[in-house]
């Protein structure tokens, strides 16, 4: 596999930026894909989340209400430097990625399995309040060869995933290359890579944790869901406002 060590002169230093877009690659460990019984992709499988769906370390991840199977997916998340140009070449995308990091892409399996039997989108399966987790990051430089990296997931303590990204179909410099085709990549923007075979379910009080030797461990403890959403504090204001007046819900003119 091609090395894809970081240059010795970094372009611009590495200094984490708030959260852009988030592009998910599905598919990119061969044993994952026969796991779940499908074809290996011709190219990158990219779909999207809402960057206010990360949940970082020192929150809890909220089982969802409308689904009834969570699945965790440990992947290496890419955390992008600078600007990258449309059609950049693998070796130009290594001096894009300012940073790396390890993180929970989280699936409702069953909804993901209704919404595919009906060929409709995913976002419901996928892309929900809490879709994904992210530990520390660290500047790329400091890890060398983003071919090797060794990482894993553990869930109350027992090892589910153990992954290597040169297990990888499509190396993390080439998936750089193929978001650019056809998104602006920005500093800030995170590119998580896929997960290996091993993916499995979460329970509410599970902890489930993401490890590797270049970046230590992060765990995030799953918690049950409020069966009814918070109370709206200006519920008091929508009350006070004519029952005529255009634009308001009628649940909030009471």
């Amino acid at each position: 596999m091609t090395s894809f060590a970081p240059p010795d002169t970094w372009p611009l230093p590495y200094t984490p930026k708030p959260t852009g877009r988030v592009y998910c690659i599905g598919m990119n460990y061969r044993k994952h894909v026969a796991e779940l019984g499908n074809a290996v992709p011709e190219k990158p499988v990219v779909f999207m989340k809402p960057a206010d769906a990360l949940v970082r370390p020192d929150r809890p991840i909220v089982f969802p209400r409308h689904g009834r199977e969570l699945h965790h997916e440990v992947e290496l998340v890419l955390v992008i430097g600078c600007y990258v140009p449309y059609r950049c070449t693998e070796e130009q995308a290594v001096h894009y990625i300012g940073g790396v990091g390890l993180g929970l892409d989280l699936t409702l399996r069953d909804v993901q399995a209704e919404l595919r039997k009906k060929g409709l989108p995913w976002e419901a399966a996928k892309s929900f309040d809490g879709s994904i987790t992210l530990g520390p990051t660290v500047p790329v430089r400091e890890v060398g060869n983003l071919g090797a990296l060794e990482f894993s997931c553990l869930v109350n303590g027992v090892v589910r995933q153990q992954g290597h990204t040169s297990d990888m179909i499509v190396s993390p410099a080439a998936l750089v290359c193929a978001v650019a085709e056809v998104w602006d990549l920005n500093p800030g923007d995170l590119i998580y890579t896929g997960t290996p075979q091993g993916v499995g379910p979460l329970e509410v009080g599970d902890e489930v944790a993401v490890e590797a030797p270049w970046v230590g461990r992060t765990s995030w403890t799953v918690m049950p869901a409020r069966q009814e959403r918070e109370e709206d504090p200006y519920e008091d204001f929508w009350r006070s406002l004519p029952p005529g007046m255009p634009g308001i819900p009628a649940r909030k003119r009471g």
